[in-house]
């Protein structure tokens, strides 16, 4: 995993099942902050977000693409 956090300029890398994460350049996972919680929060929520746009995109573009070609103009 590697998701770029802006809020903190940092990467998480790892999540452990009880929430302890370890950003980019650490060796060991560590409780985050209620700060860092939301702000980790906040970027996947948005990364998310911009991923399912782009599966929109993609899947639409490639039904597009399969019906033109079973009807061609």
């Amino acid at each position: 995993m590697r998701l770029y956090v802006e809020p903190m300029d940092s990467v998480v890398v790892e999540v452990s099942p009880d929430g302890r994460l370890r950003y980019e350049g650490q060796s060991e996972l560590s409780e985050p902050t209620l700060q860092e919680r939301r702000a980790v929060i906040y970027a996947a929520r948005n990364e998310i977000a911009e991923l399912t746009e782009l599966v929109e995109a993609l899947d639409a573009s490639g039904q597009i693409s399969r019906s033109s070609a079973r009807n061609p103009a």
